[in-house]
Protein backbone atom coordinates (compact mmCIF):
# COMPACT_ATOMS: atom_id res chain seq x y z
CA UNK A 1 0.00 0.00 0.00
CA UNK A 2 1.36 3.72 -0.48
CA UNK A 3 1.73 6.02 1.92
CA UNK A 4 -0.76 7.84 0.14
CA UNK A 5 -2.91 5.43 0.41
CA UNK A 6 -1.95 4.83 4.21
CA UNK A 7 -3.04 8.16 5.42
CA UNK A 8 -6.20 8.62 3.54
CA UNK A 9 -7.37 5.04 5.12
CA UNK A 10 -6.57 6.13 8.16
CA UNK A 11 -10.33 6.16 10.68
CA UNK A 12 -11.11 9.66 11.39
CA UNK A 13 -12.09 8.98 15.03
CA UNK A 14 -10.41 11.81 17.16
CA UNK A 15 -11.96 15.28 16.14
CA UNK A 16 -12.12 14.22 11.86
CA UNK A 17 -8.55 13.25 12.43
CA UNK A 18 -6.80 9.86 11.88
CA UNK A 19 -7.85 7.54 15.15
CA UNK A 20 -3.83 7.16 15.94
CA UNK A 21 -3.77 11.00 17.31
CA UNK A 22 -5.49 10.40 20.22
CA UNK A 23 -2.40 8.20 21.45
CA UNK A 24 -0.29 10.72 20.49
CA UNK A 25 -2.23 13.35 21.76
CA UNK A 26 -2.37 12.31 25.12
CA UNK A 27 0.85 10.93 25.84
CA UNK A 28 2.28 14.47 24.92
CA UNK A 29 -0.09 15.80 27.01
CA UNK A 30 1.07 14.14 29.83
CA UNK A 31 4.63 14.52 29.20
CA UNK A 32 3.97 18.30 28.77
CA UNK A 33 2.38 18.24 32.26
CA UNK A 34 5.49 16.41 33.89
CA UNK A 35 7.81 18.77 31.75
CA UNK A 36 6.44 22.12 32.89
CA UNK A 37 4.87 21.29 36.12
CA UNK A 38 8.25 20.77 37.26
CA UNK A 39 10.16 23.77 35.17
CA UNK A 40 7.36 26.31 36.38
CA UNK A 41 9.16 25.55 40.10
CA UNK A 42 12.71 25.15 38.83
CA UNK A 43 14.37 28.50 38.61
CA UNK A 44 12.96 29.32 41.96
CA UNK A 45 14.11 25.98 43.83
CA UNK A 46 17.48 26.50 42.40
CA UNK A 47 17.82 30.55 43.82
CA UNK A 48 15.67 30.25 46.74
CA UNK A 49 17.33 30.42 49.70
CA UNK A 50 17.72 26.56 51.95
CA UNK A 51 15.05 28.39 54.33
CA UNK A 52 12.26 28.61 51.62
CA UNK A 53 13.46 24.97 50.68
CA UNK A 54 15.65 26.01 47.46
CA UNK A 55 18.81 25.53 47.02
CA UNK A 56 21.00 29.15 47.00
CA UNK A 57 22.25 29.13 43.55
CA UNK A 58 22.99 32.71 42.53
CA UNK A 59 20.48 33.86 40.36
CA UNK A 60 22.28 34.85 37.24
CA UNK A 61 23.73 31.07 37.36
CA UNK A 62 20.08 29.47 37.98
CA UNK A 63 18.96 31.36 34.71
CA UNK A 64 22.42 29.81 33.23
CA UNK A 65 21.06 26.25 34.06
CA UNK A 66 17.53 26.41 33.60
CA UNK A 67 18.52 27.84 30.15
CA UNK A 68 21.26 25.04 29.49
CA UNK A 69 18.98 22.81 30.46
CA UNK A 70 16.02 23.85 28.18
CA UNK A 71 18.13 23.97 25.34
CA UNK A 72 19.08 20.15 26.30
CA UNK A 73 16.20 18.95 25.79
CA UNK A 74 15.49 20.08 22.24
CA UNK A 75 19.34 19.25 21.41
CA UNK A 76 18.85 16.13 22.50
CA UNK A 77 15.78 15.75 19.49
CA UNK A 78 18.90 14.99 17.23
CA UNK A 79 20.33 11.96 19.39
CA UNK A 80 16.36 11.13 19.45
CA UNK A 81 15.57 11.49 15.73
CA UNK A 82 18.87 9.37 14.90
CA UNK A 83 18.37 6.73 17.11
CA UNK A 84 14.40 6.32 15.59
CA UNK A 85 15.87 6.84 11.81
CA UNK A 86 19.11 4.38 12.50
CA UNK A 87 18.10 2.31 15.25
CA UNK A 88 14.88 2.19 16.58
CA UNK A 89 12.43 3.50 14.74
CA UNK A 90 10.13 6.35 15.54
CA UNK A 91 7.55 4.32 17.91
CA UNK A 92 9.70 2.55 20.12
CA UNK A 93 12.04 5.26 20.72
CA UNK A 94 9.32 7.79 21.99
CA UNK A 95 7.85 4.77 24.28
CA UNK A 96 11.58 4.46 25.52
CA UNK A 97 11.93 8.33 25.64
CA UNK A 98 9.03 8.58 27.92
CA UNK A 99 10.41 5.96 30.29
CA UNK A 100 13.51 7.81 30.74
CA UNK A 101 11.62 11.22 31.17
CA UNK A 102 10.12 9.44 34.74
CA UNK A 103 13.10 8.45 35.42
CA UNK A 104 14.66 12.22 35.37
CA UNK A 105 11.25 13.54 37.88
CA UNK A 106 12.00 10.28 40.25
CA UNK A 107 15.75 11.58 40.20
CA UNK A 108 14.60 14.77 40.92
CA UNK A 109 11.88 14.23 43.42
CA UNK A 110 14.36 11.59 45.44
CA UNK A 111 18.16 12.12 45.56
CA UNK A 112 19.43 15.35 47.46
CA UNK A 113 20.63 18.70 46.29
CA UNK A 114 22.66 19.11 42.97
CA UNK A 115 23.25 15.54 42.61
CA UNK A 116 19.01 14.96 42.35
CA UNK A 117 19.01 18.99 39.94
CA UNK A 118 22.13 17.04 37.67
CA UNK A 119 20.82 13.56 36.83
CA UNK A 120 17.48 14.47 36.86
CA UNK A 121 17.54 17.34 34.75
CA UNK A 122 19.87 15.21 31.83
CA UNK A 123 17.84 12.40 31.89
CA UNK A 124 14.41 14.54 31.75
CA UNK A 125 16.23 16.38 29.11
CA UNK A 126 17.38 13.34 26.83
CA UNK A 127 14.09 11.85 27.19
CA UNK A 128 12.27 14.80 26.33
CA UNK A 129 14.10 15.02 23.30
CA UNK A 130 13.48 11.73 22.14
CA UNK A 131 9.68 12.31 22.92
CA UNK A 132 9.04 15.65 20.97
CA UNK A 133 11.42 14.25 17.82
CA UNK A 134 9.79 11.43 17.03
CA UNK A 135 5.91 11.94 18.28
CA UNK A 136 5.86 15.44 15.92
CA UNK A 137 7.27 12.83 13.07
CA UNK A 138 4.35 10.25 13.91
CA UNK A 139 2.03 13.18 13.65
CA UNK A 140 3.52 14.13 10.31
CA UNK A 141 3.09 10.50 9.28
CA UNK A 142 -0.54 10.04 9.69
CA UNK A 143 -1.49 12.40 6.77
CA UNK A 144 -0.16 12.63 3.26
CA UNK A 145 1.62 15.20 1.80
CA UNK A 146 -1.09 16.90 0.43
CA UNK A 147 -3.74 16.33 3.02
CA UNK A 148 -5.04 19.54 4.06
CA UNK A 149 -6.12 18.22 7.31
CA UNK A 150 -2.35 18.13 8.47
CA UNK A 151 -1.69 22.00 9.87
CA UNK A 152 -5.17 21.57 11.69
CA UNK A 153 -4.13 17.84 12.86
CA UNK A 154 -0.70 19.74 14.76
CA UNK A 155 -2.98 22.14 15.80
CA UNK A 156 -4.94 19.38 17.46
CA UNK A 157 -1.78 18.14 18.82
CA UNK A 158 -0.43 21.33 19.91
CA UNK A 159 -4.02 21.25 22.26
CA UNK A 160 -3.13 18.41 23.92
CA UNK A 161 0.42 19.86 24.95
CA UNK A 162 -1.07 22.64 26.26
CA UNK A 163 -3.67 21.02 28.23
CA UNK A 164 -0.57 19.61 29.78
CA UNK A 165 0.94 22.66 29.93
CA UNK A 166 -2.28 24.65 31.74
CA UNK A 167 -2.64 21.53 34.57
CA UNK A 168 1.49 20.60 35.15
CA UNK A 169 2.28 24.40 36.89
CA UNK A 170 -1.03 25.01 38.40
CA UNK A 171 -0.86 21.56 40.07
CA UNK A 172 3.08 21.56 41.17
CA UNK A 173 2.67 24.84 42.04
CA UNK A 174 0.28 24.59 44.75
CA UNK A 175 1.64 21.25 45.83
CA UNK A 176 4.81 23.23 45.95
CA UNK A 177 3.70 25.86 48.60
CA UNK A 178 2.07 23.48 50.56
CA UNK A 179 4.38 20.02 50.45
CA UNK A 180 7.39 21.48 49.54
CA UNK A 181 9.70 21.36 45.68
CA UNK A 182 10.25 17.76 46.13
CA UNK A 183 6.56 16.85 46.37
CA UNK A 184 5.79 19.70 43.44
CA UNK A 185 8.50 17.40 41.43
CA UNK A 186 7.30 14.15 42.71
CA UNK A 187 3.71 14.97 41.22
CA UNK A 188 5.61 15.28 37.84
CA UNK A 189 6.65 12.12 37.90
CA UNK A 190 3.31 10.42 38.75
CA UNK A 191 2.09 12.55 35.92
CA UNK A 192 4.28 10.69 33.41
CA UNK A 193 3.72 7.50 34.75
CA UNK A 194 -0.25 8.23 33.57
CA UNK A 195 1.19 9.21 30.03
CA UNK A 196 3.11 5.37 29.95
CA UNK A 197 0.09 3.71 30.98
CA UNK A 198 -1.97 5.03 28.72
CA UNK A 199 0.38 4.98 25.51
CA UNK A 200 1.34 1.67 26.43
CA UNK A 201 -2.41 0.97 25.65
CA UNK A 202 -2.83 2.39 22.01
CA UNK A 203 0.72 1.47 20.61
CA UNK A 204 -1.27 -0.92 17.95
CA UNK A 205 -2.99 1.51 16.74
CA UNK A 206 0.21 2.73 14.70
CA UNK A 207 0.88 1.43 11.19
CA UNK A 208 3.66 -0.55 10.26
CA UNK A 209 5.91 2.33 8.73
CA UNK A 210 5.59 4.00 12.36
CA UNK A 211 8.00 0.91 13.26
CA UNK A 212 9.81 0.41 10.79
CA UNK A 213 13.79 1.80 10.49
CA UNK A 214 14.03 4.09 7.79
CA UNK A 215 17.94 3.84 7.27
CA UNK A 216 19.31 1.07 9.53
CA UNK A 217 22.86 2.00 11.01
CA UNK A 218 25.17 -0.88 9.26
CA UNK A 219 25.98 -3.72 11.83
CA UNK A 220 29.78 -2.59 11.66
CA UNK A 221 29.23 0.84 12.72
CA UNK A 222 27.73 0.13 15.94
CA UNK A 223 30.58 0.28 18.33
CA UNK A 224 32.34 3.25 16.83
CA UNK A 225 29.17 5.27 17.72
CA UNK A 226 29.08 3.78 21.02
CA UNK A 227 32.75 4.58 21.14
CA UNK A 228 31.92 8.13 20.12
CA UNK A 229 29.13 8.60 22.84
CA UNK A 230 31.48 7.49 24.95
CA UNK A 231 34.21 9.96 24.62
CA UNK A 232 31.95 12.66 24.80
CA UNK A 233 30.73 11.77 28.48
CA UNK A 234 34.12 11.33 29.45
CA UNK A 235 35.24 14.67 28.19
CA UNK A 236 32.13 16.65 29.39
CA UNK A 237 32.84 14.88 32.90
CA UNK A 238 36.20 15.95 32.93
CA UNK A 239 35.85 19.61 31.88
CA UNK A 240 33.18 19.92 34.96
CA UNK A 241 36.01 18.52 37.22
CA UNK A 242 38.57 21.22 35.80
CA UNK A 243 36.45 23.95 36.27
CA UNK A 244 36.18 25.02 31.95
CA UNK A 245 32.27 24.08 32.88
CA UNK A 246 30.27 25.96 35.55
CA UNK A 247 26.88 26.67 36.39
CA UNK A 248 27.18 29.92 34.88
CA UNK A 249 28.43 28.80 31.67
CA UNK A 250 26.09 26.08 31.20
CA UNK A 251 23.50 28.09 28.54
CA UNK A 252 27.07 29.57 26.85
CA UNK A 253 28.32 26.23 26.21
CA UNK A 254 24.57 24.37 24.90
CA UNK A 255 24.27 27.33 22.57
CA UNK A 256 28.13 26.67 20.79
CA UNK A 257 26.95 22.79 20.74
CA UNK A 258 23.96 24.00 19.14
CA UNK A 259 25.52 25.90 16.54
CA UNK A 260 28.29 23.08 16.14
CA UNK A 261 25.21 20.23 15.63
CA UNK A 262 23.40 22.37 13.47
CA UNK A 263 26.28 23.10 10.92
CA UNK A 264 27.03 19.31 11.14
CA UNK A 265 23.22 18.77 10.53
CA UNK A 266 22.64 20.76 7.64
CA UNK A 267 26.15 19.74 5.98
CA UNK A 268 25.06 16.16 5.86
CA UNK A 269 21.60 16.64 4.65
CA UNK A 270 22.48 19.04 1.83
CA UNK A 271 25.63 16.66 0.69
CA UNK A 272 24.00 13.37 0.64
CA UNK A 273 23.55 11.73 -2.48
CA UNK A 274 20.18 10.52 -1.18
CA UNK A 275 18.45 13.63 -1.80
CA UNK A 276 17.03 14.81 -4.46
CA UNK A 277 17.38 18.23 -6.29
CA UNK A 278 13.94 19.50 -5.41
CA UNK A 279 14.09 18.38 -2.03
CA UNK A 280 17.55 20.13 -1.20
CA UNK A 281 16.44 23.27 -2.44
CA UNK A 282 13.65 22.76 0.41
CA UNK A 283 16.19 22.41 3.10
CA UNK A 284 18.28 25.71 1.70
CA UNK A 285 14.74 27.36 2.05
CA UNK A 286 14.18 26.31 5.64
CA UNK A 287 17.86 27.79 6.66
CA UNK A 288 16.42 31.62 7.18
CA UNK A 289 13.13 29.66 8.53
CA UNK A 290 15.95 28.15 11.30
CA UNK A 291 17.14 31.57 11.72
CA UNK A 292 14.07 33.19 12.74
CA UNK A 293 12.88 30.29 15.09
CA UNK A 294 15.68 30.66 16.75
CA UNK A 295 15.32 34.51 17.61
CA UNK A 296 11.90 34.05 18.54
CA UNK A 297 12.47 31.38 20.99
CA UNK A 298 15.10 33.28 22.67
CA UNK A 299 12.39 35.70 23.76
CA UNK A 300 9.52 33.41 24.24
CA UNK A 301 11.89 31.03 26.32
CA UNK A 302 12.16 33.56 28.91
CA UNK A 303 8.71 32.83 30.47
CA UNK A 304 10.68 30.88 32.44
CA UNK A 305 13.73 32.83 33.00
CA UNK A 306 12.85 36.44 33.21
CA UNK A 307 9.35 36.22 33.64
CA UNK A 308 9.89 33.74 36.61
CA UNK A 309 11.76 36.56 38.22
CA UNK A 310 9.46 38.88 37.28
CA UNK A 311 6.40 37.07 38.33
CA UNK A 312 8.57 36.37 41.89
CA UNK A 313 9.97 39.85 42.17
CA UNK A 314 7.70 42.45 40.13
CA UNK A 315 4.21 40.98 39.72
CA UNK A 316 1.69 41.66 42.27
CA UNK A 317 0.24 38.44 42.49
CA UNK A 318 -2.50 38.93 45.37
CA UNK A 319 -5.62 37.79 44.35
CA UNK A 320 -8.31 39.25 46.75
CA UNK A 321 -5.72 38.91 49.77
CA UNK A 322 -4.85 36.01 48.98
CA UNK A 323 -0.89 35.37 46.32
CA UNK A 324 -1.03 32.80 44.14
CA UNK A 325 1.99 30.72 43.26
CA UNK A 326 4.87 31.97 41.05
CA UNK A 327 4.44 28.88 38.81
CA UNK A 328 0.98 29.84 37.95
CA UNK A 329 2.41 32.73 35.53
CA UNK A 330 3.33 29.53 33.72
CA UNK A 331 -0.11 28.26 33.05
CA UNK A 332 -1.75 31.62 31.51
CA UNK A 333 0.06 30.91 28.05
CA UNK A 334 -1.89 27.10 27.90
CA UNK A 335 -5.11 28.68 28.62
CA UNK A 336 -4.90 31.11 25.67
CA UNK A 337 -3.77 28.11 23.59
CA UNK A 338 -6.28 26.32 24.03
CA UNK A 339 -8.51 29.49 23.13
CA UNK A 340 -7.48 30.21 20.88
CA UNK A 341 -5.63 27.12 18.71
CA UNK A 342 -8.92 26.41 17.62
CA UNK A 343 -9.78 29.22 15.81
CA UNK A 344 -6.27 29.20 14.26
CA UNK A 345 -6.60 25.63 13.29
CA UNK A 346 -10.32 26.73 11.80
CA UNK A 347 -8.60 29.88 10.27
CA UNK A 348 -5.88 27.98 8.31
CA UNK A 349 -8.59 25.72 7.16
CA UNK A 350 -11.32 28.45 5.73
CA UNK A 351 -8.43 30.20 3.98
CA UNK A 352 -7.02 26.71 2.15
CA UNK A 353 -4.71 27.83 -0.69
CA UNK A 354 -5.87 31.27 0.22
CA UNK A 355 -3.55 31.59 3.66
CA UNK A 356 -0.38 33.03 4.41
CA UNK A 357 2.83 30.99 3.01
CA UNK A 358 4.89 29.72 6.19
CA UNK A 359 7.71 32.51 5.88
CA UNK A 360 4.82 34.96 6.16
CA UNK A 361 3.92 33.42 9.29
CA UNK A 362 7.10 32.91 10.62
CA UNK A 363 7.93 37.08 10.15
CA UNK A 364 4.61 37.80 12.02
CA UNK A 365 5.53 35.75 14.58
CA UNK A 366 8.57 37.25 15.22
CA UNK A 367 7.43 40.78 14.69
CA UNK A 368 4.74 40.53 17.49
CA UNK A 369 6.83 38.74 19.70
CA UNK A 370 9.19 41.97 19.51
CA UNK A 371 6.07 43.91 20.37
CA UNK A 372 5.24 41.56 23.46
CA UNK A 373 8.76 42.54 24.67
CA UNK A 374 8.25 46.48 24.00
CA UNK A 375 4.41 46.26 25.97
CA UNK A 376 6.76 45.55 29.38
CA UNK A 377 8.01 49.29 28.96
CA UNK A 378 4.55 50.79 30.12
CA UNK A 379 4.60 48.94 33.40
CA UNK A 380 8.66 48.19 33.97
CA UNK A 381 10.52 49.61 37.05
CA UNK A 382 8.00 50.73 39.24
CA UNK A 383 9.69 48.57 42.00
CA UNK A 384 8.35 45.30 43.68
CA UNK A 385 4.52 43.73 43.63
CA UNK A 386 3.81 46.87 41.21
CA UNK A 387 3.20 45.34 38.19
CA UNK A 388 -0.37 44.29 37.11
CA UNK A 389 -1.28 40.75 37.05
CA UNK A 390 -4.05 41.67 33.88
CA UNK A 391 -0.97 43.36 32.65
CA UNK A 392 1.13 40.72 32.22
CA UNK A 393 -1.61 38.59 31.20
CA UNK A 394 -2.43 40.74 28.15
CA UNK A 395 1.60 40.66 27.28
CA UNK A 396 1.58 36.67 27.65
CA UNK A 397 -1.61 37.10 25.08
CA UNK A 398 0.57 38.46 22.60
CA UNK A 399 3.06 36.08 22.86
CA UNK A 400 0.44 33.05 22.40
CA UNK A 401 -0.12 35.04 19.28
CA UNK A 402 2.92 35.06 18.17
CA UNK A 403 3.78 31.10 19.04
CA UNK A 404 0.40 29.87 17.21
CA UNK A 405 1.97 31.62 14.06
CA UNK A 406 5.31 30.05 14.23
CA UNK A 407 5.42 26.44 16.91
CA UNK A 408 2.38 24.58 14.92
CA UNK A 409 3.25 26.10 11.83
CA UNK A 410 6.98 25.22 11.92
CA UNK A 411 6.74 21.97 13.42
CA UNK A 412 4.16 21.19 9.91
CA UNK A 413 6.52 22.52 8.06
CA UNK A 414 9.93 20.70 9.07
CA UNK A 415 7.63 17.61 8.03
CA UNK A 416 6.65 18.98 4.90
CA UNK A 417 10.24 20.33 3.62
CA UNK A 418 11.81 16.89 4.81
CA UNK A 419 13.56 14.67 2.68
CA UNK A 420 12.47 11.23 2.06
CA UNK A 421 15.63 10.17 3.87
CA UNK A 422 15.76 12.00 7.11
CA UNK A 423 12.20 12.64 8.13
CA UNK A 424 12.56 12.33 11.79
CA UNK A 425 15.81 14.10 11.36
CA UNK A 426 14.26 17.44 9.64
CA UNK A 427 12.12 17.62 12.42
CA UNK A 428 15.60 17.90 14.89
CA UNK A 429 16.45 20.51 12.94
CA UNK A 430 13.24 22.87 13.97
CA UNK A 431 13.73 21.51 17.33
CA UNK A 432 17.41 22.56 17.35
CA UNK A 433 16.28 26.12 16.37
CA UNK A 434 14.03 25.82 19.69
CA UNK A 435 17.42 24.82 21.59
CA UNK A 436 19.71 27.71 20.57
CA UNK A 437 16.82 29.84 21.42
CA UNK A 438 16.57 28.34 24.95
CA UNK A 439 19.92 28.08 25.72
CA UNK A 440 20.05 32.18 24.35
CA UNK A 441 17.18 32.92 26.23
CA UNK A 442 19.44 31.80 29.43
CA UNK A 443 22.49 33.80 28.64
CA UNK A 444 20.26 36.13 27.64
CA UNK A 445 18.77 36.52 30.92
CA UNK A 446 21.78 36.75 32.64
CA UNK A 447 21.58 40.77 31.68
CA UNK A 448 18.07 41.40 33.27
CA UNK A 449 18.24 43.88 35.86
CA UNK A 450 14.96 44.24 37.85
CA UNK A 451 16.38 47.76 38.98
CA UNK A 452 16.93 48.87 35.32
CA UNK A 453 14.46 46.65 33.06
CA UNK A 454 13.74 49.01 30.35
CA UNK A 455 16.26 48.81 28.51
CA UNK A 456 16.48 45.50 28.15
CA UNK A 457 13.21 44.83 27.09
CA UNK A 458 13.41 47.59 24.91
CA UNK A 459 16.34 46.27 22.79
CA UNK A 460 15.39 42.70 22.27
CA UNK A 461 11.70 43.89 21.24
CA UNK A 462 13.20 46.17 18.58
CA UNK A 463 15.49 43.51 17.11
CA UNK A 464 12.78 40.95 17.02
CA UNK A 465 10.61 43.85 15.27
CA UNK A 466 13.23 43.83 12.57
CA UNK A 467 13.92 40.38 12.19
CA UNK A 468 10.46 39.95 11.44
CA UNK A 469 10.61 43.05 8.76
CA UNK A 470 12.95 41.74 7.37
CA UNK A 471 12.00 37.98 7.06
CA UNK A 472 8.58 38.97 5.69
CA UNK A 473 10.60 40.54 2.47
CA UNK A 474 12.02 38.05 1.76
CA UNK A 475 9.24 35.53 2.16
CA UNK A 476 8.12 34.89 -1.70
CA UNK A 477 11.44 33.80 -2.71
CA UNK A 478 11.47 31.38 0.23
CA UNK A 479 8.05 30.36 -0.40
CA UNK A 480 9.40 29.63 -4.66
CA UNK A 481 12.30 27.93 -3.01
CA UNK A 482 9.75 25.12 -1.25
CA UNK A 483 8.59 23.80 -4.53
CA UNK A 484 5.15 23.06 -3.71
CA UNK A 485 5.41 21.88 -0.46
CA UNK A 486 4.35 24.90 1.13
CA UNK A 487 1.15 25.23 -0.71
CA UNK A 488 0.45 27.31 -4.18
CA UNK A 489 1.75 30.33 -5.12
CA UNK A 490 -1.16 32.55 -4.85
CA UNK A 491 -1.26 36.36 -5.54
CA UNK A 492 -2.44 38.82 -3.55
CA UNK A 493 -6.11 39.82 -3.23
Amino acid sequence: MSRTSEAHLADRTFFGQPQAMANLFGVEMWERFSFYGMQGILLIYLYYSAARGGLGIDQSEATSIVGAYGGLVYLSTVLGAWLADRVLGAEATLFASAVVVMCGHIALSVLPGLLGVGVGLVLIALGSGGVKATATTLVGMLYAREDGRREAGFALYYLGINLGGLVGPLLTGLVQTSLGFRAGFGLAAVGMAFGLAQYSVGRRKFSASAREVPSPLPADQRWPVVALVGAALVAIGLLFLLGVLTPGRLAGAVVVATIVATVAYFTVILTSRRITRVERRRVLAFVPMFLASAAFWSLYQQQFTVLTIYADTQLDRSILGWEMPVAWIQAVNPVFIILLSGAFAGLWTALGPRQPSSPVKFALATAVMGVGFLLFLPIAGDGPNSAPLMGVIGILFVFTVAELLLSPVGLALSTKLAPQAFRSQMVALFFLSIALGSALSGVLAGYFDTSDESPYFAILGTVAVVLGVLLAAAAPYLHRMMAGADGPVTAPR
